[in-house]
Protein backbone atom coordinates (compact mmCIF):
# COMPACT_ATOMS: atom_id res chain seq x y z
CA UNK A 1 0.00 0.00 0.00
CA UNK A 2 1.50 3.21 -0.95
CA UNK A 3 1.52 5.95 1.67
CA UNK A 4 0.51 9.57 0.73
CA UNK A 5 1.43 12.89 3.18
CA UNK A 6 -0.46 15.61 2.77
CA UNK A 7 0.67 19.09 4.57
CA UNK A 8 -1.92 21.54 5.98
CA UNK A 9 -4.10 18.25 5.59
CA UNK A 10 -6.60 19.18 8.38
CA UNK A 11 -9.16 20.72 6.38
CA UNK A 12 -10.35 22.75 3.24
CA UNK A 13 -8.36 21.64 -0.19
CA UNK A 14 -6.08 19.41 2.19
CA UNK A 15 -8.54 17.57 3.83
CA UNK A 16 -10.53 16.75 1.09
CA UNK A 17 -7.18 15.09 -0.67
CA UNK A 18 -6.10 13.73 2.18
CA UNK A 19 -9.58 11.79 2.10
CA UNK A 20 -10.00 11.69 -1.12
CA UNK A 21 -6.19 9.42 -1.30
CA UNK A 22 -7.97 7.57 1.65
CA UNK A 23 -10.76 6.33 -0.50
CA UNK A 24 -8.55 5.18 -3.49
CA UNK A 25 -6.49 2.84 -1.13
CA UNK A 26 -3.44 4.95 -0.03
CA UNK A 27 -1.87 4.94 3.55
CA UNK A 28 -2.53 8.56 4.74
CA UNK A 29 -0.70 10.94 6.76
CA UNK A 30 -1.61 14.80 7.32
CA UNK A 31 0.41 17.31 8.64
CA UNK A 32 -1.13 20.67 10.74
CA UNK A 33 1.13 23.44 11.95
CA UNK A 34 -1.71 25.14 14.21
CA UNK A 35 -5.77 24.91 14.96
CA UNK A 36 -4.47 21.52 17.22
CA UNK A 37 -8.65 21.05 18.06
CA UNK A 38 -9.71 21.08 14.69
CA UNK A 39 -6.67 18.54 13.52
CA UNK A 40 -7.64 16.36 16.39
CA UNK A 41 -11.24 16.43 15.58
CA UNK A 42 -10.23 15.61 11.83
CA UNK A 43 -8.15 12.63 13.05
CA UNK A 44 -10.83 11.14 14.82
CA UNK A 45 -13.68 11.40 12.68
CA UNK A 46 -11.53 9.84 9.71
CA UNK A 47 -8.85 7.51 10.79
CA UNK A 48 -6.06 9.59 9.85
CA UNK A 49 -3.43 10.67 11.75
CA UNK A 50 -1.89 14.33 12.13
CA UNK A 51 1.23 15.28 12.42
CA UNK A 52 2.26 18.81 13.99
CA UNK A 53 5.46 20.66 12.82
CA UNK A 54 5.51 24.16 10.68
CA UNK A 55 6.84 23.71 7.42
CA UNK A 56 8.54 26.51 7.61
CA UNK A 57 10.79 24.87 9.62
CA UNK A 58 13.53 22.95 7.74
CA UNK A 59 14.48 20.70 10.70
CA UNK A 60 10.93 20.44 11.91
CA UNK A 61 10.22 19.19 8.53
CA UNK A 62 13.06 16.59 8.55
CA UNK A 63 12.03 15.30 11.71
CA UNK A 64 8.33 15.31 10.79
CA UNK A 65 8.91 13.04 7.81
CA UNK A 66 11.04 10.51 9.73
CA UNK A 67 8.22 10.79 12.51
CA UNK A 68 5.45 9.76 9.41
CA UNK A 69 7.35 7.01 8.23
CA UNK A 70 8.36 5.64 11.36
CA UNK A 71 4.50 4.80 11.74
CA UNK A 72 3.12 4.29 8.05
CA UNK A 73 6.37 3.71 6.24
CA UNK A 74 8.34 5.61 3.66
CA UNK A 75 6.61 8.09 1.99
CA UNK A 76 5.47 7.46 -1.80
CA UNK A 77 3.20 10.43 -2.30
CA UNK A 78 3.96 13.74 -0.73
CA UNK A 79 1.19 16.85 -1.66
CA UNK A 80 2.61 20.08 -0.78
CA UNK A 81 -0.58 21.42 0.31
CA UNK A 82 0.14 23.87 3.24
CA UNK A 83 0.04 27.52 2.55
CA UNK A 84 -1.06 30.89 4.07
CA UNK A 85 -1.83 34.39 2.60
CA UNK A 86 -0.68 37.75 3.81
CA UNK A 87 -2.83 40.04 1.58
CA UNK A 88 -1.86 44.07 1.13
CA UNK A 89 -0.57 46.16 -1.94
CA UNK A 90 3.03 45.92 -2.08
CA UNK A 91 3.52 49.80 -1.15
CA UNK A 92 1.82 48.80 2.21
CA UNK A 93 3.45 45.57 2.41
CA UNK A 94 5.85 44.73 5.19
CA UNK A 95 9.10 42.76 4.97
CA UNK A 96 7.77 40.18 7.16
CA UNK A 97 4.52 39.63 5.44
CA UNK A 98 7.00 39.34 2.00
CA UNK A 99 8.97 36.75 4.41
CA UNK A 100 6.09 34.84 6.14
CA UNK A 101 4.52 33.92 2.80
CA UNK A 102 7.53 32.86 0.79
CA UNK A 103 8.77 30.91 3.82
CA UNK A 104 5.73 28.86 4.23
CA UNK A 105 4.46 28.26 0.63
CA UNK A 106 7.84 27.67 -1.14
CA UNK A 107 9.95 27.38 1.91
CA UNK A 108 7.89 24.63 3.03
CA UNK A 109 7.60 22.95 -0.55
CA UNK A 110 11.71 22.87 -0.54
CA UNK A 111 11.80 21.75 2.82
CA UNK A 112 9.12 18.78 2.82
CA UNK A 113 10.44 17.91 -0.96
CA UNK A 114 14.12 17.35 0.54
CA UNK A 115 13.20 15.53 3.07
CA UNK A 116 11.87 13.26 0.74
CA UNK A 117 13.21 13.02 -2.15
CA UNK A 118 16.50 11.09 -0.92
CA UNK A 119 13.86 7.84 -0.43
CA UNK A 120 11.86 8.06 -3.72
CA UNK A 121 15.15 8.22 -5.64
CA UNK A 122 16.47 4.89 -3.40
CA UNK A 123 12.71 3.24 -3.82
CA UNK A 124 13.12 4.49 -7.63
CA UNK A 125 9.31 6.06 -6.98
CA UNK A 126 7.78 8.69 -6.13
CA UNK A 127 5.30 11.32 -6.20
CA UNK A 128 5.04 14.96 -5.58
CA UNK A 129 2.18 17.11 -6.45
CA UNK A 130 3.04 21.06 -5.47
CA UNK A 131 -0.57 23.24 -4.77
CA UNK A 132 -0.49 26.51 -6.92
CA UNK A 133 -3.27 28.73 -7.78
CA UNK A 134 -5.01 30.45 -10.39
CA UNK A 135 -3.41 33.36 -9.05
CA UNK A 136 0.17 32.19 -9.22
CA UNK A 137 -0.72 32.05 -13.13
CA UNK A 138 -3.02 35.44 -13.80
CA UNK A 139 -1.62 37.79 -10.97
CA UNK A 140 -3.79 39.31 -8.70
CA UNK A 141 -3.90 43.22 -6.78
CA UNK A 142 -3.06 42.65 -3.43
CA UNK A 143 -1.37 39.70 -3.75
CA UNK A 144 2.48 40.15 -4.70
CA UNK A 145 3.37 37.72 -1.83
CA UNK A 146 1.45 34.62 -3.01
CA UNK A 147 1.23 35.14 -6.50
CA UNK A 148 5.12 34.86 -6.57
CA UNK A 149 5.34 31.92 -4.59
CA UNK A 150 2.55 30.13 -6.55
CA UNK A 151 3.79 31.20 -9.51
CA UNK A 152 7.59 30.15 -8.29
CA UNK A 153 6.28 26.61 -7.53
CA UNK A 154 5.77 25.82 -11.01
CA UNK A 155 9.21 26.41 -12.18
CA UNK A 156 10.43 24.22 -9.17
CA UNK A 157 8.36 21.63 -10.06
CA UNK A 158 9.29 21.75 -13.72
CA UNK A 159 13.12 21.21 -12.84
CA UNK A 160 12.38 18.48 -10.22
CA UNK A 161 10.64 16.79 -12.51
CA UNK A 162 13.48 16.80 -14.88
CA UNK A 163 15.66 15.42 -12.17
CA UNK A 164 13.37 12.76 -11.26
CA UNK A 165 12.10 11.06 -14.07
CA UNK A 166 15.20 8.78 -14.87
CA UNK A 167 14.01 7.38 -10.96
CA UNK A 168 9.81 7.26 -11.99
CA UNK A 169 9.78 10.13 -10.12
CA UNK A 170 7.18 12.47 -11.19
CA UNK A 171 6.42 16.31 -9.66
CA UNK A 172 3.18 17.99 -11.13
CA UNK A 173 1.49 21.36 -9.82
CA UNK A 174 -2.33 21.32 -9.26
CA UNK A 175 -3.47 24.85 -9.42
CA UNK A 176 -6.57 25.56 -7.91
CA UNK A 177 -9.19 28.37 -8.90
CA UNK A 178 -11.41 30.00 -6.10
CA UNK A 179 -12.71 27.19 -3.95
CA UNK A 180 -15.14 26.92 -1.32
CA UNK A 181 -12.46 27.28 1.80
CA UNK A 182 -12.21 29.04 4.88
CA UNK A 183 -9.56 31.08 3.14
CA UNK A 184 -11.89 32.20 0.92
CA UNK A 185 -14.85 32.64 3.04
CA UNK A 186 -13.12 35.18 4.25
CA UNK A 187 -13.20 37.51 1.17
CA UNK A 188 -15.38 40.22 1.31
CA UNK A 189 -18.91 40.11 -0.28
CA UNK A 190 -18.52 42.65 -2.73
CA UNK A 191 -15.08 41.15 -3.94
CA UNK A 192 -16.24 37.42 -4.06
CA UNK A 193 -19.19 39.03 -6.03
CA UNK A 194 -16.51 40.29 -8.71
CA UNK A 195 -14.82 36.97 -8.59
CA UNK A 196 -17.67 34.92 -9.29
CA UNK A 197 -18.10 37.03 -12.16
CA UNK A 198 -14.95 36.14 -13.46
CA UNK A 199 -15.56 32.41 -13.47
CA UNK A 200 -17.11 30.96 -16.37
CA UNK A 201 -18.94 28.41 -14.58
CA UNK A 202 -20.49 30.61 -12.41
CA UNK A 203 -19.84 28.95 -9.17
CA UNK A 204 -16.73 28.22 -6.22
CA UNK A 205 -15.28 24.91 -6.80
CA UNK A 206 -15.53 22.27 -4.42
CA UNK A 207 -12.58 20.96 -2.60
CA UNK A 208 -12.95 17.48 -4.19
CA UNK A 209 -13.13 18.91 -7.59
CA UNK A 210 -9.54 20.01 -6.66
CA UNK A 211 -8.93 16.75 -5.12
CA UNK A 212 -9.89 14.43 -7.73
CA UNK A 213 -6.99 16.25 -9.91
CA UNK A 214 -4.42 15.29 -7.26
CA UNK A 215 -5.49 11.70 -6.93
CA UNK A 216 -5.36 11.31 -10.74
CA UNK A 217 -1.29 12.76 -10.86
CA UNK A 218 -0.35 10.74 -8.08
CA UNK A 219 -1.59 7.24 -9.54
CA UNK A 220 0.92 4.62 -10.61
CA UNK A 221 -0.43 4.66 -13.98
CA UNK A 222 0.11 8.26 -14.23
CA UNK A 223 3.98 8.10 -14.57
CA UNK A 224 4.35 9.61 -18.22
CA UNK A 225 2.46 12.94 -16.64
CA UNK A 226 5.39 15.00 -15.55
CA UNK A 227 6.23 18.76 -15.01
CA UNK A 228 2.76 19.82 -15.94
CA UNK A 229 0.79 22.10 -14.08
CA UNK A 230 -3.16 21.08 -14.11
CA UNK A 231 -5.44 24.24 -13.57
CA UNK A 232 -9.15 23.41 -12.31
CA UNK A 233 -10.41 26.74 -12.30
CA UNK A 234 -13.90 26.82 -13.85
CA UNK A 235 -12.71 28.39 -16.75
CA UNK A 236 -11.57 31.31 -14.89
CA UNK A 237 -7.91 32.04 -16.37
CA UNK A 238 -8.99 31.29 -19.66
CA UNK A 239 -11.41 33.62 -19.29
Amino acid sequence: MRVALVTGGTSGIGAATAEALQAAGYRVAVNFASHAEAAQAFAARTGIPAFCWNVADHAACQAGVAHVESELGPIDVLVNNAGITRDTMLHKMSLEQWREVLDVNLGGCFSMCRAVIGGMRERRFGRIVNMGSVNGLSGQAGQVNYAATKAGLVGFTKSLALEGASRNITANVVAPGYTDTPMVEAVAPETMARILSDIPAGRLATPAEIARGVVFLVADESAFINGITLSINGGKYMA
